[in-house]
């Protein structure tokens, strides 16, 4: 691929990700939550390992919130797995929708579906000599919506309600990219109805 951007340049957002029910019935649980997710703002395209959405903040988190609450929903233990990423100079962007307004089509209905959900993700500020200041800065900010924050080797857990998490994650790589960062990325991963899980870390 060519690089025809400097790094920074580039105003679109992106997730490629992953989600994988752990039940027999996995088809059905994927397709289902597509289904009721509206995705008419963000390109998206769909491979045999993972999907990818690409367009503004608001509508990536948008979508990624409400595929994985729609499949979790089921009852299924669902994870998800995720990279988030703004400022890729390698990026074009010739098929991405930034000129979409910021109404997100699938908060209204993601909003009532009480999830609890375990977190674990790690920030990267490109390009920002004083990065631990920012990730540091950023993880004490998400704990202020109501999330237990925890430390973890090489990430950073949250436990809570599966809005209120992607809330924190897109304030977290919103306000990154904000502070100057030429390119942020976020590795995320979620869980939701583990057996292994009994609310604590």
């Amino acid at each position: 691929m060519s690089n025809q951007q400097a790094c920074g340049t580039s105003q679109i957002a992106g997730c490629r990700f992953s989600v994988h029910p752990m039940t027999d019935d996995f088809v059905n649980v994927i397709l289902g939550a597509l289904e009721e997710v509206d995705t008419s703002k963000v390109w998206m395209e769909t491979d045999d390992v993972s999907t990818c959405v690409r367009g503004r903040i608001s509508h990536i988190f948008d979508v990624t919130n409400a595929i994985f609450v729609h499949a979790a929903k089921t009852g299924k233990h669902v994870a998800f797995s995720g990279t988030f990423s703004i400022g890729c100079p390698g990026d074009t962007e010739g098929d991405v929708y930034l000129a979409e307004d910021d109404v997100r089509l699938n908060e209204d209905v993601t909003k009532t579906i009480e999830q609890p959900t375990a977190c674990q993700f790690a920030l990267y500020p490109m390009g920002d000599g004083d990065y631990m200041d920012v990730i540091y800065h950023q993880v004490q900010e998400i704990a202020k919506l109501g999330v237990d924050v925890s430390s973890v080797h090489y990430a950073t857990r949250l436990d809570g309600e599966a809005n209120d998490i992607f809330k924190g994650l897109e304030q977290v790589f919103t306000k990154t990219k904000e502070s100057g960062c030429s390119h942020t990325v976020m590795t995320v991963s979620l869980s939701a109805n583990s057996p292994s899980h009994k609310g604590g870390k």
